[in-house]
This record gives structure tokens, C-alpha cells and sequence, in this order.
């Protein structure tokens, strides 16, 4: 079995915000990069980091022994597959690795579509955002067989800090929507606990510097600190410029709870936090950091009728 390593041609399909980075990183380290996207713009502003463009999926996948995805959707890795050819055109045996936050089922859908055409897959969604796919400093979380894991591991090393192998098919992308569960919920907790703040006079400072050091101590607090000041490269003192956008958040989370459905789980808080961020990405959490929610709990605040107060 080929283990991918530098030398190694990859074809990298989606190259966007997350991919762009993710493939420049690959070609850094060696790799033979071949990458496509339907935006012009984004495989020109690729192509100026050393990966070559390649004129269609099915013309990056030619001869590629790893193809990686970075895709908006299940339904666009799977269209990938089939529609654009990524599975006819790559040869015998190449390791498909599919980077995107998808539904468990159409995770274990494309693991058996890639089986079916000779091919060996992995589901490898990541966390670390637009910062991490930069510097290379990612978390994948994988589901496939060891060999798989193994195999994509000079891959993934390149890509980031660390790679956990989950599972079987579709265990990675089990581990990343629970993942992101955790960090919206957390992150409304936090947002809450610094509007109760303001509103009992509290410094953002003051209140941060005992949180910090006691049992509310978490990411979304000491790394994504939602109020500016605390924590300089939070995205609250950029302006919410998003190194994970709510709408990503708000697809992850509808992820969750439609996979908490499915498994007979009551999985309330989570259910909340969907209802939450999808609505506030349709509005002003557009192209805004996720974090920018506790805007949104604090106009909530002032909503609440007086009888309740």
C-alpha cells in the first residue's frame, strides 16, 4: 500500500477559504499539487502559492495517487465523485480523502462509492479554522481503516498540528459535528456570562481574568474570546472577521441535531444553538465570525418584556 508522502501528486478539489491554504501548505511541503475550483479566483490566488491549475476535477484527478476534497457539502463530494468524474479518472487504488464537514451518511456514502471504483477513502473534516488551514496547524479527525490512516498520515502532517483516528467511515465527521456542538454551545454560555457582566457593571477584563482561572475556563473563552480585549488575536478585536464564520457554525450545528435525531438523542442545548446561529447567519452574522453571537444575546437582553424582568 502507498503511503502519500513529498513526491507524491495530489489533486485538490475546493479552494477556498480552508482548501487554498490546505493545498499551498501541501505544496510546500513537497507535494506534486495539482488543484481545481469553479472559481477562477481562487485557483489563480493558489496557483501563485506552487499548486498547478488544473482545467476540471477529472483533469486534476488524472494519475493523482491521494485526491483531496474540501467541499461545501455531502452533496457536492458526491456529485465530485460521480457527476465529475473524480473516481473514474483517478487510477487504480488512489486514497481519497475528503477534508469537508458533511453528514455522517453521505460520509459513509462517498467511503463506499471510492470502495466500489477501486478506490480507498478517508473522511478527515478539520478544526482550527481559516488561521490553522494558514499556518498548518489543523486537527483532523478521521474515520476509516488504520491502512487509510496510515497511509494519508505524511498528508495530514503537512496540513496540520495533529490527526486523531476516530473510527470507521464516517467517525470522523461524527467527532467534528459533537466537536462543534460543544464549542457553540460553550460559546453562547460565555457570551451570556459577559452580557450578565455588563449588565451588572462588571470590566470585560476583570470578569475574563477570574474566568480564565476558574472553572469557566474553556477555547471559547481564553482563544475566542467574544468581547474585545482580553484576548488580542480573538476575532472580537478585528471586527468579527471571521476565522470561522457563523454560517460555517450554523451548518454544523444543523449537522448535529439532525444526526442527534437520528440517534435517539435529546440533545436540547444543541438544538437551541442551531435555532440560534441559523437565524443569526441569515441576518447579520453574515460573513462574521461566529463569536459575533453575543451581539445577538445582547439584543436579546433588551427583548425580554418587562413582565418577565
Amino acid at each position: 500500500m502507498v503511503t502519500a508522502g513529498a513526491g507524491t501528486t495530489v489533486a485538490f478539489l475546493g479552494l477556498g477559504a480552508m482548501g487554498g491554504p490546505m493545498a499551498a501548505n501541501l505544496a510546500g511541503a513537497g507535494f506534486r499539487v495539482r488543484g481545481f475550483d469553479v472559481s477562477a479566483e481562487a485557483v489563480a490566488r493558489t496557483e501563485r502559492s506552487g499548486v498547478t491549475a488544473a482545467g476540471s476535477a477529472a483533469e486534476a484527478a488524472a494519475g493523482a495517487e491521494v485526491v483531496v476534497t474540501m467541499l461545501p457539502s455531502g452533496r457536492h463530494v458526491l456529485d465530485a465523485y460521480r457527476r465529475d468524474g473524480l473516481l473514474a479518472a483517478a487510477p487504480a487504488g488512489a486514497l481519497f480523502v475528503d477534508c469537508s464537514t458533511i453528514d455522517v451518511a453521505d460520509a459513509r456514502a462517498a467511503h463506499e462509492a471510492a470502495r466500489a471504483a477501486g478506490h480507498r477513502a478517508l473522511d478527515a473534516p478539520v478544526s482550527g479554522g481559516v488561521v490553522g488551514a494558514t499556518d498548518g496547524t489543523l486537527t483532523f479527525m478521521a474515520g476509516g481503516t488504520e491502512p487509510e490512516f496510515t497511509a494519508a498520515g505524511p498528508l495530514l502532517d503537512a496540513m496540520g498540528r495533529r490527526a486523531v483516528h476516530c473510527g470507521p467511515p464516517g467517525a470522523g465527521q461524527a467527532a467534528k459535528i459533537c466537536n462543534n456542538m460543544v464549542l457553540a454551545t460553550s460559546t453562547l454560555a460565555v457570551s451570556e456570562a459577559f452580557v450578565l457582566g455588563e449588565r451588572l457593571g462588571l470590566d470585560h477584563q476583570a470578569l475574563y481574568d477570574v474566568m480564565s482561572t476558574a472553572s469557566a475556563q474553556c477555547w471559547s473563552l481564553t482563544t475566542n474570546c467574544p468581547v474585545p480585549g482580553p484576548v488580542p488575536a480573538s476575532p472580537a478585536n478585528h471586527d468579527y472577521r471571521p476565522g470561522f464564520s457563523a454560517p460555517l457554525m450554523a451548518k454544523d450545528l444543523r449537522l448535529a441535531v439532525s444526526a442527534a435525531r437520528q440517534a435517539g438523542v435529546v440533545a436540547d442545548f444543541g438544538a437551541r444553538a442551531a435555532a440560534l446561529y441559523a437565524d443569526f447567519a441569515e441576518h447579520e452574522g453574515a460573513g462574521r465570525d461566529f463569536s459575533a453571537v453575543i451581539d445577538r444575546v445582547r439584543r436579546l437582553g433588551t427583548e425580554v418584556p418587562a413582565a418577565r424582568r
